[in-house]
C-alpha cells in the first residue's frame, strides 16, 4: 500500500489516520453493580468496598465504589474506538486515582493528544476520568501504539 496523502509513513494503514496534537475525544457511561460483578469475574477482586454497602458507606469513601479497573476501563474503549482509534493499545500509562467512583455514577473519559510520532504510530495522551459533577477521578498520561489494520 502506498503512502496516503497527509499521513506520515509511520501511520500508513491506520484506520483513523494520524491524530494531531491537541485533538480530543470523550465518552461517557454510567457505572452499575453489574460492572463490579463482571470485573470480579475477570479478576477475582472481591474487596468489601465493592460489595458491602454498609461497610463502604462507613469508610472514607462514604459509598459503595467500583474497582479502579472499571474506572480506567472507559479509557480502553476511548482509545480503541475514538482516539487514536481502532487498532490502538496501551504501551504504558501513569495514572493517579484521585477520587473514588461509586455505583450508579456517570463517568466521562477524556483524552487529549500531547505528542504524535511521525515515524511510528505512537502517541502520548493526557488522560482523565471525570464524575458527573466534573470532578477528576483519574488523572494522568498514557502512551499508545496503533496497529495498522487496513490492508
Amino acid at each position: 500500500m502506498g503512502d496516503k496523502v497527509g499521513i506520515a509513513s509511520g501511520w500508513v494503514g491506520v484506520v483513523a489516520g494520524q491524530p494531531t496534537v491537541g485533538q480530543r475525544a470523550e465518552r461517557s457511561r454510567s457505572t452499575s453493580l453489574r460492572d463490579i460483578e463482571a470485573f470480579t469475574e475477570i479478576t477475582g477482586d472481591r474487596n468489601p468496598l465493592h460489595y458491602d454497602r454498609e461497610l463502604a458507606e462507613s469508610t472514607v469513601f462514604g459509598k459503595l465504589i467500583v474497582q479502579g479497573g472499571v474506572t480506567s476501563g472507559i479509557l480502553n474503549a476511548l482509545v480503541a474506538e475514538d482516539l487514536p482509534g481502532p487498532g490502538t493499545v496501551f504501551l504504558g500509562c501513569e495514572w493517579k486515582f484521585v477520587k473514588a467512583v461509586g455505583v450508579d455514577e456517570t463517568i466521562t473519559g477524556v483524552v487529549e493528544v500531547l505528542t504524535v510520532r511521525d515515524d511510528k504510530p505512537i502517541c502520548t495522551l493526557k488522560t482523565q476520568v471525570l464524575n458527573g459533577a466534573g470532578e477528576v477521578c483519574l488523572d494522568g498520561t498514557a502512551t499508545t501504539f496503533t496497529v495498522p489494520l487496513e490492508r
